[in-house]
């Protein structure tokens, strides 16, 4: 009788992946049992391949289940061969790699649109300053480390001049107020409904995270993060909160999730990767599909990240309005490393921002400059090239490495003297020449937002240099 030979047509058949396994079967078979008839040794095939676990502890068909058991990596994703159309506003002010990230991020299969903000530099995955719409797909690193990073603007009744005749007091209470760095936290806990989410408890990975985001709730993560009193001058005299024009104290605030939300984006961008493998030079744009259990799980964990920023903001501004006796009347604010379901030409999509500014029609934001430069508070345009977005800022002009490097301390106390600043911590890194101008860079956008407002820094907290958390 003729021995069976089992071939990879057969196991293709059968069912079997196209992995290791297919030269482990047919060597065992072909060693083993070619003494079985064809219909015999498929019958044998398909029971292993049914119910690999029962067969691991067999000498000879242990090789075939225990290969049948390990994981099957997918294959690689192909990029578009032609990008989607995306838009770059001050494009001359922008540098290659940031450019060539965008490049990247059109060509993925899900994307639908795309645009690059004036103050845009290379980052991780998506460029900082990178907006990209995709079809019902999340990017965590085209949301970012930092998830939720956003602005908080108080505009407040305290008199103007008490901000040079009374600075020490000003001093004082934002030192005494607000904490900053990586591992920053504070040792009484404050209770918020953020702590209370259902998410805390639904979703495993977030379940441990509870302890580190109770105890940094209301502090401020290192690199550009700030909490600053300033001079706020509004000039539309149809502001949304009917504020006579002219100029107020204000406190502005900048941060995001803190350690809860860099763990979230760790984690999930490594599972992004296992399940979306992308050619090297785009790795980091790996997707999750949000019809997925991991896509829906990233989703909800990215909006508490987002809400748990948001609350950090609200308790640090609630510290130091108590602590200053002061009233609020008004309040801006704004995420801008974030993800957001849309509607881009009559289709639902998903938004990715990582550094840019929601600036949809009648969408009020602020955009900062530098610890000397002013910020402005905007009224979103609504134009859809930009995907209703614009800049979160000035946006770097030097990596922080280079800043460090030419930047002297005598410099940066020279400009901080030249504009009437007080600076409370704060590296060399964050000075601010290492920005872009940042009326350059709202000079690239009028198409985008319109200015209502000013922000002029004037006592300024930051943590005391370190890498960036968004």
């Amino acid at each position: 009788m003729a021995h069976t030979k089992i071939g990879g047509k057969t196991l293709l058949e059968i069912g079997y992946p196209q992995t290791p396994v297919f030269r482990t079967a047919m060597r065992v078979m072909e060693a083993d049992f070619s003494h079985l008839s064809q219909e015999e040794a498929i019958e044998l095939l398909k029971k292993i391949l049914a119910d690999p676990a029962a067969y691991v502890d067999d000498p000879v068909l242990g090789t075939i289940a225990e290969q049948l058991l390990q994981p099957v990596a997918p294959p690689e994703i192909e990029l578009r061969a032609t990008p989607v159309p995306y838009t770059v506003y001050g494009k001359d002010y922008i540098e290659e790699g940031a450019i060539r990230q965008i490049n990247n991020a059109v060509r993925l299969p899900v994307a639908v649109a795309g645009s690059l903000m004036p103050d845009a530099h290379q980052g991780y995955g998506l460029p900082i300053g990178g907006v990209l719409a995709a079809e019902n797909a999340v990017i965590p690193y085209g949301v970012g480390v930092d998830i939720g990073c956003r602005m908080c603007l108080s505009i407040l009744d305290l008199p103007e001049h008490s901000l040079y005749t009374n600075e020490a007091a000003y001093v004082k209470e934002l030192t005494s107020h607000t904490k900053f760095g990586a591992g920053a936290e504070w040792k009484k806990r404050e209770a918020d409904p953020v702590l209370e989410r259902s998410e805390f408890k639904d979703i495993r990975f977030v379940r441990n995270l509870l302890d580190k985001a109770a105890g940094q709730l209301g502090t401020s993560g290192s690199g550009n993060h700030f909490v600053e009193w300033g001079i706020v001058t509004i000039t539309d005299i149809n502001n949304e909160w009917n504020l006579a024009p002219g100029n107020y104290v204000g406190l502005l605030s900048h941060s995001g999730s803190r350690g809860m939300g860099a763990q979230i984006a760790g984690h999930y961008t490594q599972l992004a990767k296992e399940l979306c493998p992308l050619p090297k030079e785009v790795q980091h744009l790996a997707y999750l599909d949000l019809d997925t259990e991991a896509g829906q799980e990233y989703w909800l964990a990215m909006n508490l990240a987002g809400d748990y920023a948001s609350a950090c903001h609200h308790l640090i501004h609630k510290r130091l309005i108590k602590a200053t006796g002061a009233t609020l009347l008004a309040r801006i604010e704004n995420h801008h490393n974030f993800a957001w379901k849309e509607m881009y030409q009559g289709k639902e999509v998903i938004v990715h921002r990582k550094g840019a500014t929601p600036a949809g029609k009648g969408v009020l934001g602020i955009i900062p400059g530098s610890m000397t430069a002013p910020g402005f508070i905007v009224r979103g345009k609504g134009e859809e090239r930009s995907l209703q977005s614009a800049s979160h800022g000035a946006g770097r002009q030097m990596s922080r490495t280079k800043a460090l490097a030419s930047i002297t301390p005598q410099e940066l106390n020279a400009v901080l003297q030249e504009h009437g600043v007080t600076l409370i911590g704060g590296g060399l890194d964050e000075a601010p020449g290492a920005y872009k101008n940042i009326s350059t860079v709202m000079a690239s956008q009028t198409d985008l937002v319109e200015v209502i407002g000013r922000f002029i820094p004037k006592v300024v907290r930051m943590a005391d240099g370190g890498p960036p958390e968004d």
